[in-house]
């Protein structure tokens, strides 16, 4: 089963208990468009490239479109497809007003220079904006997956020489630079929104007693696939309430240490240039998979999608698994650890912190303000940083209460992910609705 099958089979598994007319249940599924971009570059070496490039547009049933763009040699089709119609559910979940749309273009970073890359980038959003698929009103991109904040800055600058310098061109974009209209906070988004999810789930004595697990962070053993910005900023936050990050996984190798390993120090090393297999005082291994199947608390894959499948769904030995990243565990291999008791924090929740303060940088871009500091009715002065970190903390607190009760009104038990389906489809149902599309 791949990528999108899986994507289909979750969704008809949701979509069948619910009331909703076929049409309307196959509207919602489907996307709007998908557009296959190819255009040359010339590389440094004086040689053309052409490349490949996608653009998804999931559902308009709110605008404008929301959802990263990422670099990765393993882009297609399927996989914009189905992580657009992610974003459209993980939106509607935690109640932020935007469409779901994804970029994804068909090369691996490390195989181009910046001057390179930026050629690409600036090429790729002409192409967008040609097509009126970019905008402050249309489709407003992130980074994601081999992309940063560099990319962002060279979207925003390029759609405002395009757009003749819209005032709103700011606004076209998120994942900004601070220096170019981006918000405090941001880059470490999506790793607190995992790390706050985590938090809430462990606060619930009666769930995590299921799987013989004691209330709070403190001392519960974490696992981590992808040390990127997701993994590693999850990762900081957990170690800094008191969790033992006791492996991490990288492409290249595994580390694990039960005693517990320092984020900070490790991401150090690693920015130094030095292998993870390599780093000293822990267990280490040339294997990627090595540390992934020791037993743990909590495991967070925080890679790409399909890593917890079919074929090694029966390897897993964690009690809780936190999906920081997108589609991480396949269809099949979801049914057989909910049949085991295992309890799975679903994509949809987990880590939508990254468009939760999306959505506040796009407001801030749209209104012209600066956040700077404000002055709250005990006229104490918060910077920017602060204003935002708890608006991410009550989104996400707020959107755990709406999912455990819906858990808790089916009248038996479903998962996590069952329950965040269901509510984000209904979500979108009742919008299509009230609009008038669907009597």
């Amino acid at each position: 089963m791949n990528f999108l099958e899986s994507f289909e089979e979750f969704y008809e598994s949701a979509v069948k208990h619910l009331d909703i007319p076929k049409g309307l249940a196959d509207q919602i599924k489907s996307c709007d468009s998908v557009y296959h971009l190819r255009f040359p570059i010339t590389l440094d070496n004086g040689e053309i490239e052409v490349i490949d490039a996608w653009h998804g547009e999931h559902s308009h049933h709110r605008s404008p479109l929301k959802g990263g763009i990422r670099f990765s040699g393993l882009v297609n089709e399927d996989e914009v497809k189905v992580l657009a119609s992610l974003m459209t559910f993980k939106c509607a979940l935690v109640n932020v007003p935007f469409g779901g749309g994804k970029g994804g273009i068909k090369i691996d970073s490390k195989n181009y220079s910046k001057n390179e890359l930026e050629k690409i980038t600036r090429r790729y959003t002409f192409e967008l904006y040609s097509r009126n698929s970019l905008g402050p009103n249309t489709y407003v991109p992130a980074t994601d997956y081999g992309t940063t904040s560099r990319e962002m800055n060279w979207i925003y600058s390029t759609f405002k020489t395009l757009s003749n310098s819209n005032i709103d061109a700011a606004a076209s974009v998120t994942s900004k630079s601070v220096t170019q209209e981006g918000v405090s906070g941001r880059s470490e988004a999506t790793g607190r929104g995992v790390y706050i999810g985590i938090r809430e789930l462990l606060n619930d004595e009666r769930e995590i007693s299921r799987v013989g697990l004691k209330k709070g962070i403190k001392d519960k053993e974490i696992i981590i696939q992808g040390f990127g910005n997701v993994g590693y900023h999850a990762a900081l936050f957990l170690h800094q309430a008191g969790a033992k990050i006791v492996g991490v996984c990288e492409f290249n190798g595994s580390i694990y240490r039960k005693e517990g390993i320092d984020p900070i120090k490790l991401k150090e090393w690693l920015n130094s240039g030095n292998m993870i297999f390599d780093y000293k005082d822990c267990e280490t291994s040339k294997d990627p998979w090595d540390s992934f199947y020791k037993e743990c608390d909590i495991l967070i894959p925080a890679a790409l999608e399909e890593v917890i499948n079919a074929t090694n769904k029966y390897k897993i030995k964690a009690k809780i698994i936190a999906e920081g990243a997108n589609g991480p565990i396949t269809f099949e291999a979801d049914k057989y650890l909910e049949n085991n008791n295992v309890i799975i924090l679903p994509d949809l929740y987990l880590n939508s912190g990254g468009v939760i303060v999306s959505y506040f940088e796009w407001l801030k871009n749209l209104n012209h303000v600066r956040w700077g500091r404000i002055e709250n009715q005990g006229n104490n002065q918060l910077k920017e940083i602060d204003l935002i970190n708890n608006a991410l903390n009550e989104t996400m607190c707020k959107a755990f209460e709406e999912l455990s009760e819906k858990r808790n009104s089916t009248g038996k038990y479903i998962s996590y992910r069952k329950a965040a389906y269901r509510l984000g489809i209904e979500k979108i149902a009742n919008t299509y609705i009230e609009m008038g599309l669907f009597p």
